[in-house]
């Protein structure tokens, strides 16, 4: 009599394991992920664009602002241990959450999978697009820390191809709601929006900054592109007439 065969037992590939506080290590990973992307991370991207926001000013405030940073004190140490480091964490541990995470917005399209899928991808716009912005502004051409008045030329020169400027304005606006969103997420997952009440209440706040930091982005970007500016100077170090205050220059000639 013949005996049946059980079929073989299929493989399961592991999941995402469950975020448990103080079981295993992911759960610390991802606090400290979520935890960059606000503090050092945020307060860098809006110190940013308010030092962007210069350039409204014209080349000699954008390169003043630019002196001023550069020469702060240790901040080639600054650089790595605030900036360079926490974004490199970030981005590359949030690429890694994207790829063992799982999304379906064509069967699932609810708004959340659509936010989770959104989040994933202006992240990557963001690292892609400030790993670039680094390289040619700080490695790349006229050397920044020694002729900060060569800034503003040095954008605007990268702005005038038409497929960077693109680039630049997609990015800025991933960036501005890869942020706003962001602190959505940090207030719900650190308890400081407990309730949907409070959640959504504070999403309206979230969705304000982010439109605000895009009109500011947006304006710093037309600033070099814009006509009253055009054609800088490669070096905008003001003249001694243009740092002497009008009073001043008036006693001098008398």
């Amino acid at each position: 009599m013949a005996t049946a065969e059980h079929p073989a037992v299929p493989t399961v590939r592991p999941g995402v394991a469950p975020l448990r506080a103080a079981q295993g290590t992911s759960f610390l990973w991802r606090k400290l992920h979520s935890l960059l992307g606000i503090i050092p991370i945020g307060a860098f991207l809006l110190e940013h664009l308010l030092s962007n926001f210069e350039a409204l000013k014209g080349p000699a405030a954008y390169g003043a602002q630019v002196k001023f940073l550069n020469g702060l004190p240790m901040v080639r140490l600054l650089e790595w241990v605030f900036i360079f480091l926490p974004i490199l964490y970030h981005g590359l541990y949030g690429v890694w959450i994207w790829l063992r995470g799982k999304s379906n917005i064509v069967y699932y399209p609810w708004a959340g999978n659509w936010l989770y899928v959104s989040q994933r991808y202006t992240g990557l716009i963001a690292l892609v697009y400030i790993g670039q912005h680094v390289v040619r502004q700080r490695f790349m051409g006229t050397q920044l820390p020694e002729y900060p008045y060569a800034a503003f030329a040095k954008v605007q020169h990268e702005l005038a191809n038409p497929w960077i400027l693109a680039f630049y304005i997609v990015a800025m606006v991933a960036i501005c709601w890869h942020f706003s969103y962001g602190i959505w997420l940090f207030a719900a997952k650190w308890g400081i929006t407990p309730g949907n009440k409070a959640r959504k209440s504070f999403g309206y706040v979230c969705v304000a900054v982010g439109l605000g930091l895009v009109v500011m982005g947006l304006a710093s970007i037309w600033a070099f592109v814009g006509p009253s500016y055009r054609n800088a100077p490669e070096d905008a170090t003001p003249t001694i007439s243009q740092c002497i205050a009008p009073a001043q220059l008036g006693s001098v000639s008398a």
